[in-house]
């Protein structure tokens, strides 16, 4: 694949910065809340409510020119931070995009302070739901992992991906902005299950089996959802046993992104995939909405209803 879907710089790092503790965790999903509006597949972007926090502030892109802040600001993180390696176009127009933008929208974390233009663009989320990807022909995982079993899944699904933020703003108060802008779009949209590909730093397997074997003997999804890498890319997970490394140890040192999702009761998929080209392995992630913690719902159901001025 060209890109990975969470690159190590991305939300996964800026969701603990120095000094402060991930909030990835502290994001909710909804359980089925009535779609209002449509996305990017048609009609126009959602309206997900005045969500700011001082001069930040949350909403989806409404213009191509959102969208080239969005694929501005991914370069900046992916290629000139993470020495990735673009393609010759994309070094040319210094942007990350690829055909699934088309389709997808885009949350933005916008800071006023910086003015108006591209440059206050200082944070992004790629989301794609299921209407959008059968326009494109499919999901972005899917270039990792056979997801015929979350295809299958009879209600709305969301992919998460292409997430980075500013490095100057790789703080609490920004990744929470952040997660409110998802959570109110999956209320929004009712979305029942989300997915998508979350990464550890690293190619060497072999130092990163005791967090590999961790997910697979502790939250591998359930089969009738589960994922599978794809055969040509497939790395197995299952390469210590249960008692062959200290969990605990392993738990705290697990990105960010990974810890908040098991948190909310995510899954891991069957296999993890190497991805040379950032130097990350790649693990499918799946939260089923119906078994988020009560409190997670409740705080973010009260949030997204204040937002709506309901």
């Amino acid at each position: 694949m060209s890109h990975p879907a969470h690159p190590p710089q991305s939300l996964a790092a800026a969701a603990e910065p120095p000094g402060t503790k991930t909030t990835a965790g502290e994001a909710a999903f909804s359980r089925g809340r009535p779609t209002r509006g449509a996305g990017a597949e048609g009609g126009g972007p959602a309206d997900l409510g005045d969500l700011r926090s001082g001069t930040l502030e949350v909403r989806l892109a409404r213009t191509p020119e959102d969208v080239a802040a969005a694929q501005a600001l991914r370069y900046r993180v992916f290629y000139d931070e993470m020495n990735a390696k673009p393609s010759p176009e994309m070094a040319a127009a210094r942007r990350d995009f690829d055909s699934f933008d088309d389709v997808a929208d885009h949350l933005l974390v916008i800071d006023h302070a910086l003015g108006d233009g591209p440059e206050s663009v200082v944070g992004t989320y790629r989301l794609i739901r299921r209407e959008a990807a059968a326009k494109h022909g499919g999901f972005y995982t899917a270039d990792e992992y056979d997801i015929a079993k979350i295809l299958a899944f009879d209600g709305p699904i969301l992919e998460l991906g292409r997430s980075c933020t500013d490095s100057r703003y790789r703080n609490r108060p920004t990744m929470q902005l952040l997660w409110r802008g998802i959570a109110a779009y999956v209320f929004h949209h009712g979305i029942e299950l989300m997915f998508g590909c979350a990464s550890l730093p690293g190619n060497d397997v072999e130092q990163m089996a005791p967090a590999l074997s961790y997910l697979h003997h502790n939250h591998l999804a359930p089969e009738e959802l589960r994922p599978h890498a794809l055969p040509e890319l497939f790395t197995e997970m299952n390469r210590l046993p249960p008692d062959g490394y200290d969990a605990k140890r392993v738990l705290a040192g697990l990105p960010p992104l990974i810890k908040g999702y098991l948190r909310l009761g995510g899954f891991v998929g069957q296999g993890a995939v190497i991805d040379p080209q950032f130097n990350t392995t790649d693990v499918c992630v799946i939260v089923k909405t119906g078994q988020v913690k009560e409190s997670y719902y409740r705080h973010y159901a009260r949030t997204t209803q204040d937002a709506w001025g309901e």
